[in-house]
């Protein structure tokens, strides 16, 4: 800077310019200059512009604000986020479509994800989550084949209904969430506008070694608001960033959007006699049974001055806990563990957590050293091992946690599908019953897309759907079957049955 006046520009190694606008060159039609480094600093920066973008999740938006402790649970927990009643910790969040690229449209039907970065005393805290409180498997071992059926067809590079189908109905412990993600919750209308879950199973420690069994659920404090199918389908084609530009908007005008923290508590002794398995995430806690807790509100309240360097740079992993907080022995997060800070790695670089948006706030990972893009000093003259001429101290924050004391073969654990699993998808459909039209809007949903698989993987869904009982099965396969005889008649059908045919 010079003074108060505007910044001067330079290259990247510092020094001035005269220009950015013209290269240097032999007279002034004659050849451009390979010495012009300020021509080549901008066009090696250039071609190197993009990183990869996430293999899920790849389209989203974010802000910042606080969570405020509004009820005191340190009987239950000794995170330091949650010490006394207006405590307040700082976070980061951002929202995002599952299974589309980084240009598709807000308004696909999908999963919202819904990640909060909690800046806490002892480390930052991810809350991993999603708009729906359950998940299509239980077994992260099916999670990247399961991606790939979400994605692009490998020949025709079109999105396929068929790859779709085909696993939701060989794997029918997907059916609760299938059912959830095709009523209008499967189209939010905002970001605002949807809660989200932990989904998993967590533990809630205290330093005694005693703990609670908790699911978490943020409330939104705006309502909940959905699109039908056919409003999603319009607002995707009149503005596909609807929801980004909805948030920020928001924001920007001081109308801060917020979310109740409220969570479910299970003591060891009851999870053992519950009717489900506390670690299927294809579950839910009915609030009959166990009932929501308040625990404080979330507010956003700044967007981001930057989008690469603050959202799409920001980095969410479940591994990253604070004492207080620990995972259980959920297949599915025991997997999450270690694949969202692996895919970190890849995208930004193993000193990603050096990026300002995922630094915690009293870092010192002192034996993590070198790598690419070390810009923290490295931690200067410290010794790089466990020394006894310069030693570190230690926090003691473990918990002897006497009820988890594990011992078994090693298996392969398959977890069959059995007829658990589509009782809480039928009490699902009957919930919906409940509430004018929203049953036949699933039905519609539903055959909507159904439609353009193949027979041999309709019918498997269709089946699918009659374990839940007669009732869904019949109205889905029958408006499924109508439609294709009315497709079938114009020349949409005829082109989309020709993109699904490549399978058998």
């Amino acid at each position: 800077m010079n003074g108060h006046s505007a910044p001067v520009y330079t290259t990247s190694n510092g020094r001035p310019i005269t220009t950015i606008t013209a290269s240097q060159s032999i007279g002034g039609n004659g050849p451009v200059l390979l010495q012009d480094f300020n021509l080549i600093d901008l066009l090696a920066h250039f071609d190197r512009e993009r990183i990869p973008e996430r293999v899920v999740h790849a389209k989203g938006a974010g802000a910042f604000g606080e969570f405020v402790v509004t009820k005191d649970i340190t009987n239950i927990c000794s995170a330091d986020l949650f010490g006394k009643i207006g405590k307040e910790t700082k976070v980061a969040v951002r929202f995002s479509t599952v299974g589309g690229e980084s240009g598709s449209a807000d308004a696909a039907r999908d999963p919202r994800g819904f990640s909060i970065k909690f800046y806490t005393e002892e480390g930052n805290w991810d809350m991993v989550g999603n708009n729906t409180p359950v998940f299509f498997i239980r077994d992260g071992i099916k999670f990247p084949t399961f991606i790939h059926t979400q994605k692009r067809n490998p020949q025709t590079h079109l999105k396929d209904p068929t790859a779709f189908w085909d696993f939701l109905s060989s794997n029918q412990e997907s059916i609760h969430q299938t059912m959830f993600l095709f009523t209008d919750r499967g189209t939010p209308y905002s970001y605002r506008f949807q809660n989200t879950y932990s989904g998993h199973t967590f533990k809630f420690t205290k330093q005694d070694g005693s703990f609670k069994y908790v699911k978490l659920h943020f409330i939104s404090n705006q309502g909940n608001r959905t699109m039908t199918n056919d409003e999603a389908a319009k607002m995707g084609g009149s503005n596909p960033d609807h929801a980004t530009e909805d948030l920020f908007n928001a924001i920007e005008a001081g109308d801060y959007p917020s979310w109740t923290l409220k969570i479910q508590v299970l003591d060891p002794k009851d999870a053992e006699k519950f009717r489900w398995n506390i670690f299927d995430v294809t579950k839910v806690w009915p609030h009959a049974e166990i009932p929501l807790q308040e625990v404080g509100v979330l507010t956003l309240n700044r967007n981001p001055q930057n989008y690469f360097a603050e959202i799409e740079q920001i980095a969410f992993a479940p591994a990253h806990l604070v004492p207080g907080i620990e995972p259980t022995v959920d297949p599915m997060l025991q997997a999450r563990l270690f694949s969202y800070a692996d895919s970190q790695r890849h995208r930004l670089g193993v000193n990603y957590q050096q990026i300002p948006v995922n630094a915690p706030l009293h870092p010192h990972a002192a034996f993590q050293r070198d790598g690419f893009m070390t810009v923290n000093g490295n931690y200067g003259n410290a010794p790089n091992y466990p020394s006894t001429l310069r030693p570190n101290t230690h926090a003691n924050v473990d918990v002897n946690q006497q009820h988890e004391t594990w011992m078994g073969q090693a298996v392969r654990n398959l977890q069959p599908v059995t007829n658990e699993d589509f009782v809480q998808a039928d009490m699902l459909w009957s919930m919906l019953g409940k509430q004018e039209g929203e049953q036949e809007k699933l039905v519609y949903n539903v055959s909507s897309h159904l439609w353009a698989a193949t027979k041999v993987v309709r019918e498997r869904t269709y089946e699918m759907f009659d374990r839940v009982n007669d009732e869904i099965g019949k109205q889905i396969r029958e408006a499924t079957e109508a439609l294709i005889t009315t497709k079938s008649m114009g020349k949409e059908g005829a082109v989309q049955k020709n993109h699904s045919n490549h399978w058998p």
